[in-house]
């Protein structure tokens, strides 16, 4: 049996750039830094993303650098020459992006602001 999944939080190191395929389909690519901490080091993993269609066109309009996202896809690997030397390298296809900070470093989920407490009524039995 063959699996090909992954799932990764990290914050975003440069700024989201969205372009678009020649059919039109929205393409961004996102930089995370993953930090590992184990015993007293601590290693930094920087991973490509690429997003697609209309979740792209949504990290371009809300994420920016530093931003925490939890992303959810598949590894492919993308080769390429350079000065005659074949290189690869492991990207993550995103299937979805879940925004854990907006721009400006925003929490994406805001809790309430805290309220005054309000008193029970007064005719209750207990």
């Amino acid at each position: 049996m063959q699996y090909n999944s992954t799932h990764v939080a990290g914050n975003l190191t440069r700024d989201v750039e969205l372009k678009y395929t020649a059919s039109g389909t929205e393409v961004c690519t996102l930089c995370l830094a993953v930090n590992r901490k184990y015993k007293d080091q601590e290693e930094v993993l920087f991973i490509d993303v690429t997003v697609w269609g209309k979740v792209a066109e949504n990290c371009d309009k809300y994420l920016s650098k530093g931003s925490s996202v939890f992303v959810e896809g598949f590894l492919y690997q993308q080769t390429w020459e350079k000065d005659g030397q074949k290189q690869s390298k492991i990207k993550i296809n995103a299937q979805n992006v879940q925004f854990l900070t907006f721009k400006n470093d925003k929490p994406a989920f805001n809790s309430p602001e805290p309220k005054e407490p309000v008193p029970p009524p007064a005719d209750l039995p207990y």
